[in-house]
């Protein structure tokens, strides 16, 4: 055997390659109780990583989701609400929202945002009658096409619902029992997020609507 072939069988035999431990060895667990650090620190260490989650999360983060990154018996209500504190003065806040926390940029700087970076909020693209056909479902759910229809006197077209589809304000509800079981529609989280509440519990009352505008764009609307 010459040395080449004898050479190049010892190459293949050895294992020259990278060594793969990254992905194999298992990620160390996260230490939730911090028992090294006193209690002070312990504390804004908890609420440091509940703003990075919070930070990371395009969509609210619920209170048990929370509670898996800090100590066992910590309030995640009260590391919060020391957070909202925590951040007075700056641009941004925690809102709670569809039954979580969320980041959002204050009210006050929206129209810097627009101006800045040309983006809206989600519903730029849509008309007062559009809004006001949202707010007959978030009132009315579940609801179908006709009932939508006998609450504005005219029929619905399939693009506007379309539209509240394509922006994830509104989903498919269960059938009606109506003949042919046709489809009803009812709000999703997100449009809890766009408007900023926490459940459907807090949708505005009727007065409120009429201030804003919404109900005489469809006067036929009952709210009450």
């Amino acid at each position: 055997m010459s040395m080449d072939s004898e050479s190049g069988n010892r190459f293949r035999g050895s294992d020259m390659r990278p060594e793969r431990k990254s992905k194999d060895r298992p990620e160390a667990e996260l230490d939730r109780e911090l028992l090294d650090l006193p209690p002070e620190l312990r504390w804004r260490e908890w609420m440091r990583r509940i703003e990075a989650v919070l930070f990371a999360s395009a969509s609210p983060v619920p209170r048990d989701d929370l509670a898996r990154v800090v100590g066992q018996g910590a309030s995640v209500d009260l590391l919060v609400e020391d957070l909202a504190a925590d951040l007075e003065g700056r641009a941004f806040e925690v809102t709670q929202v569809a039954g979580g926390w969320i980041f959002r940029t204050r009210p006050a700087y929206a129209p810097a945002i627009r101006a800045a970076a040309d983006v809206g909020n989600q519903l730029l693209d849509l008309s007062e009658f559009d809004v006001a056909v949202l707010a007959a479902i978030a009132y009315h759910q579940p609801i179908t096409r006709d009932g939508l229809k006998d609450i504005f006197g005219k029929e619905i077209s399939r693009d506007l619902i379309g539209r509240l589809h394509a922006r994830n304000l509104i989903g498919t509800g269960p059938r009606s029992p109506r003949r042919g079981a046709p489809y009803t529609f009812v709000t999703t989280e997100q449009f809890l997020v766009a408007f900023g509440l926490e459940s459907l519990r807090d949708l505005p009352d009727r007065e409120q609507l009429v201030d804003a505008g919404v109900v005489d764009e469809a006067p036929q609307v009952d709210f009450g």
